[in-house]
């Protein structure tokens, strides 16, 4: 049973994948992921007179999507900065130039051209063969691999990887009879958690129907907030892409498992006077689409607003350093221990995050069918027991 469920759900992570990298080339091609770490901090730098520490740009390199993987800047013996990078392919398509595809280190960080393109800002852009002119003619589409596309693909290699292992473990009958170790250990009581405490009393007698891609769910968002808790790497659940595709994935899946009883509890409630029927049925509607949005807005907000307090911490070292190098130092310690603090904070918000987007996407699912509930009761009571 449990070799079967692990090879289900890990096809079912195969086809979530492939709709939300989809999902990550459209918007890049939108321009949704319009700024680049190094870039940023850059430009930022050229409108900030001072030269100094910038914030700002430090937060919104961090949160926001790049071409490159930005760990740090060293300084050089005459004061220049050398980024510590790791570069990523950049793919466009322009219905004049064609398919263009390069390394992201062409572009030096922002200051050259090449190909005639450029970064602006963290957005490629067409440039007139001068290298700094924006050619508004040329219309470019960027479906380029992109850190978070890169990390999110790591982070699928890697947990199939575990799934197969421990599959294959079960298929061999290791941790049957005797208890689980390792990883398969660590991983079978979370399935089984998921199974019994989130799909059983929510799904009842169908929950083994959508068990797999509940614990897809739930397995994929915890492996991708806990890779974006590495330092360098991106923050891929706390990109608006990321988790509006999963939203409009578990939004598909209500509607296909919505009967005539949900709907006719939302266009004509039951019971219900007619003058309020006026009123009920439109926040009736309303509701059901912001259900999605509740799962997509909550994760999204959580992992940003995680990241973005701990840089924070870490940014009033070298604000008060600025000002002072005295008050730098007696900042760095309260700085860092509060940083400590959050950090591990945030390990606990992966797994609650990861929980809650699971939990109410069953929730959901499970008001979808809720007359077949009422139907089958005995049936989903002995089931449950």
């Amino acid at each position: 049973m449990m070799h079967r469920l692990i090879k289900s759900f890990t096809v079912a992570v195969f086809s979530v994948f492939l709709m939300l990298f989809s999902g990550h080339l459209f918007a890049q091609g939108e321009g949704q992921n319009e700024n680049h770490g190094s870039t940023a901090a850059q430009e930022g730098h050229k409108e900030e007179k001072g030269g100094g520490f910038n914030a700002r740009e430090l937060i919104f390199g961090h949160v926001l999507n790049a071409h490159e993987f930005h760990f740090l800047d060293l300084k050089g013996k005459n004061g220049e900065t050398h980024p510590v990078t790791i570069p990523l392919p950049v793919i466009l398509y322009s219905p004049q130039r064609g398919l263009t595809s390069f390394m992201s280190s062409r572009f030096e960080h922002g200051h050259a051209a090449y190909k005639g393109y450029r970064l602006v800002a963290g957005v490629v852009k067409p440039v007139k063969e001068d290298g700094v002119t924006i050619d508004e003619t040329v219309k470019v589409y960027d479906v380029s691999l992109t850190r978070n596309v890169v990390q999110m693909l790591l982070a699928l290699l890697v947990f199939v990887w575990v799934m197969l292992k421990i599959a294959n473990r079960y298929k061999k009958g290791e941790g049957v009879k005797t208890a689980p170790n390792g990883a398969q250990g660590f991983m079978e009581p979370i399935i089984t958690f998921i199974r019994d405490e989130v799909a059983k009393p929510n799904l009842g007698y169908k929950y083994e129907r959508y068990l797999p891609y509940l614990l897809t769910l739930f397995f994929f968002i915890l492996i991708n907030n806990i890779f974006g808790l590495i330092p360098g790497s991106a923050n891929v659940t706390g990109n608006i892409a990321f988790t509006l595709l999963l939203g409009l994935i578990s939004f598909v899946v209500i509607i296909f498992s919505s009967n005539k009883h949900y709907w006719g509890h939302i266009l004509n409630p039951p019971g219900v006077p007619l003058g309020v029927k006026f009123i009920l049925v439109p926040v009736e509607i309303l509701s059901f689409f912001i259900k999605p949005f509740a799962l997509i807005i909550r994760l999204f907000a959580n992992m940003v607003a995680g990241h973005i307090i701990i840089i924070c911490l870490i940014s009033l070292i070298f604000i008060f350093a600025n000002l002072n190098p005295y008050a730098g130092w007696g900042t760095s310690l309260v700085s860092i221990a509060f940083t400590i603090f959050i950090y591990f904070i945030e390990i606990l918000v992966a797994f609650i995050q990861a929980f809650v987007f699971t939990l109410l996407t069953a929730v959901f699912v499970g008001q979808a069918f809720e007359g077949e509930h009422h139907d089958s009761h005995d049936h989903e009571d002995s089931v449950i027991v």
